[in-house]
């Protein structure tokens, strides 16, 4: 890892038997401890005054550690606000006697600055010394506007969520009761555990929020549980020297090789002990895989709610999942390696073949979970290591053969959907391939993205039900990137269209999302955009307002 650059903080940690967990791998709570650690010292070296922890965001976990190695924390703040600031931490093991270095996560907290008697907190703005400064102080505003509207989104998938007609593994046989996953536990805050501040150390309710969270896996499973990810530990209210702190955990819901746990964690002094009255200042959300002794991945079983709190956990988990979906985009902000390929007169018979077989594959997939429902569109998606996928379903009252005659052609595609400004052909390869230079919209307050795609379609030799129109970028040279646009690239997209009747269709859409189609699908997967419902209600509507011959009705 790099020095630490002016306004960093890097911890260097080497990891000791004593800070690992059974299978001698870096137990999840000690590195919570370490990264709430580093954190609020970058904090406190930008505001100047003591900073204590509002929240962490997402924290992915991409890599274990082991004992010997060693874990290097770099934190810094990526964009101060009013009193609160937000620092990203990035960690890395190292393996000296292999000379490597892997990625182990990276988190975004949020700081907030404690005024020093009655004087005001105002934050001095953070220097932007490098473009990626500059990236990520930009960023930094968009998810702090999803943390802002969380609680609002939340609210409203659930209440979408009760109008769905979603199994709950009903009749299913392995379906099981969370009730035994149930565990609770205390701990006596004592000086140690307190920060320099005065106050139960943020890292340590973490740790401990962790190890019962991990226990009511485990009893799920019954296997070795390993942290995941973190959905968002969020602190409501201080605790001190002398609290009992009660911890509460139970499984929410599951999803084939992971399970959430949900934890609260009650405060409660001398007094509010004695009466039962505690106060609420922790809750989090930890996702966790688990391994057999193979170290084989195992599959949870189906949860089956019973009671009302059950339903009610049980869909805020679901909730919660496609709200991660959504600001995934956010919060990683990867750039990826192009993906283009070079078209030319020698590979098109290939490229054309493999766009339609491509397509078709990701059709096939299994998997898909559904993600919004409505009488005429439904939204799944499909989530697999570093690649996520969107399935679009709309039911059209029109002829299969309509609607493949239009949505192959890309030239209308900017009447129906707001996503597309322009789709101009630029290479008539055949009757069944062509090449298009395709403009997009704003996102972000970003420049507007061009892409140069490869559309392929295809129809069924046997019973002309079922139609393919695939597309994916390529890469000529007679279109170069302009200065004007984001040039950016589709991996594997397109229309599937099978014939339910002589009068009626489905149309699927699917998208292997890449880093730059993202910024498009995040806030509709997230729950505060319906951006991809609209366009899909568009698409219904030019479909079944136009007729046989190609004309749009006029009535």
């Amino acid at each position: 890892m790099e020095p630490p650059a002016p306004g960093e903080v890097l911890m260097s940690q080497a990891i000791q038997p004593a800070h690992a967990d059974p299978r001698g791998e870096l137990s999840a709570g000690q590195l919570l401890k370490w990264i709430d650690t580093t954190a609020c010292l970058a904090a406190e070296k930008h505001a100047g005054v003591s900073c204590v922890t509002a929240s962490m965001d997402d924290i992915q976990f991409e890599e274990t550690a082991r004992v010997g190695q060693v874990i290097s924390i770099k934190a810094k703040v990526t964009r101060a606000f009013s009193t609160s600031m937000e620092i990203s931490v990035k960690v890395i093991v190292q393996d000296t006697f292999a000379g490597t270095e892997k990625l182990v996560s990276v988190a975004f907290s949020t700081f907030i600055a404690k005024p020093v008697g009655n004087e005001r907190i105002h934050l001095k703005p953070v220097s932007l010394l490098t473009e990626q400064d500059r990236v990520e102080h930009s960023l930094a505003s968009e998810r702090r506007k999803i943390r802002l509207q969380h609680e609002e989104t939340f609210k409203n998938l659930m209440k979408e969520r009760s109008k769905s007609d979603d199994a709950i593994g009903d009749g299913e046989e392995g379906t099981v009761s969370t009730k035994s996953t149930s565990v609770q536990s205390i701990e006596l805050v004592l000086p140690p555990h307190a920060n320099h501040h005065g106050n139960t150390f943020g890292g340590q309710i973490m740790a401990w929020m962790e190890t019962v969270a991990n226990i009511s896996a485990s009893r799920l499973c019954q296997a070795h549980p390993f942290l995941k990810s973190v959905d968002m530990f969020k602190f409501r209210g201080p605790s001190t020297v002398g609290d009992r702190l009660v911890f509460s955990a139970i499984v929410n819901n599951t999803f084939e090789t992971c399970v959430e746990v949900g934890v609260r964690v009650e405060a409660f002094d001398c007094q509010e002990w004695a009466k039962d009255q505690g106060r609420h200042i922790n809750s989090a959300f930890l996702i966790y895989g688990a391994v057999d002794d193979k170290q084989e991945l195992v599959t949870f079983p189906r949860i089956k709610p019973v009671s009302k709190d059950d339903f009610r956990r049980y869909y805020g988990a679901l909730a919660r999942k496609r709200i991660r979906l959504g600001r995934k985009y956010i919060i990683s902000h990867k750039k990826e390696v192009p993906l283009r390929v070079h078209w030319n007169i020698n590979n098109q018979v290939s490229l054309s073949d493999g766009n339609v077989e491509a397509l078709q594959k990701l059709a096939a997939k299994s998997g898909w979970e559904i993600t919004s429902a409505s009488e005429k569109i439904k939204i799944y998606t499909l989530e697999e290591p570093d690649i996520l996928s969107v399935w679009v379903e709309k039911h059209v009252a029109r002829p299969a053969h309509l609607a493949y005659h239009l949505l192959s052609d890309f030239t209308l595609r900017p009447l129906w959907d707001p996503h597309y400004v322009s789709c101009q052909i630029i290479d008539w390869v055949s009757e069944d391939d062509q090449i298009y230079y395709i403009t997009c919209p704003v996102v972000n307050n970003d420049k507007p993205k061009d892409l140069v795609v490869l559309v392929s379609r295809r129809s069924s030799c046997k019973d002309g039900s079922t139609f393919t129109v695939a597309m994916k970028s390529v890469l000529l040279a007679s279109v170069p990137s302009s200065p004007q646009y984001i040039r950016s690239e589709i991996t594997c997209a397109g229309f599937v269209i099978h014939a339910v009747s002589s009068n009626s269709c489905i149309v699927s859409y699917f998208n292997q999302i890449s880093d730059s189609i993202l910024p498009y699908f995040a806030g509709n997967l997230g729950g505060w955009s319906k951006s991809i419902e609209d366009a899909a209600a568009s698409c219904i509507q030019f479909i079944e307002n136009t007729m046989d011959d190609g004309l749009t009705r006029t009535s």
